[in-house]
């Protein structure tokens, strides 16, 4: 999967937003202001980081190994990062997923609420 798919799939998601908070190439995409991915635009290869289960991240790393790596310059526990041209498109839309909705499961009430309204 390409950046620009990747971006593409994370935008079609409920509440999705996408900045750059950190510098002009790091693309960051948020659901109710919650980042769950980030992309370093400049780095080749294609690269994304993804929230994951802690318990899933280690076999995910273990069963793609050099594909699926622990995050880089984010929570080793945590986060994922994915070299996208190496893993199916499937898989990193399931991972995409994945991550989006660990970070929906962990609202506030009130966050949950605005959410649903969407």
């Amino acid at each position: 999967m390409n950046i620009e798919a990747f971006r593409e799939y994370c935008i079609s998601k409920k509440g999705v937003t996408e900045e750059f908070p950190f510098d002009e190439h790091t693309l960051v995409f948020k659901v109710m202001g919650k980042m769950f991915a980030l992309v370093p635009l400049e780095r080749q290869p294609s690269q994304a980081n993804l929230k994951c289960d802690p318990e899933r991240a280690v076999v995910l790393r273990e069963e793609y190994d050099g594909a699926i790596t622990p995050g880089y310059h984010m929570s080793k526990t945590h986060w994922n990062t994915l070299f996208l041209e190496q893993l199916s498109p499937k898989l990193v839309t399931e991972l995409v997923d994945h991550s989006y909705g660990l970070v929906v499961a962990k609202f506030t009430k009130k966050m949950k609420t605005a959410f649903d309204a969407l």
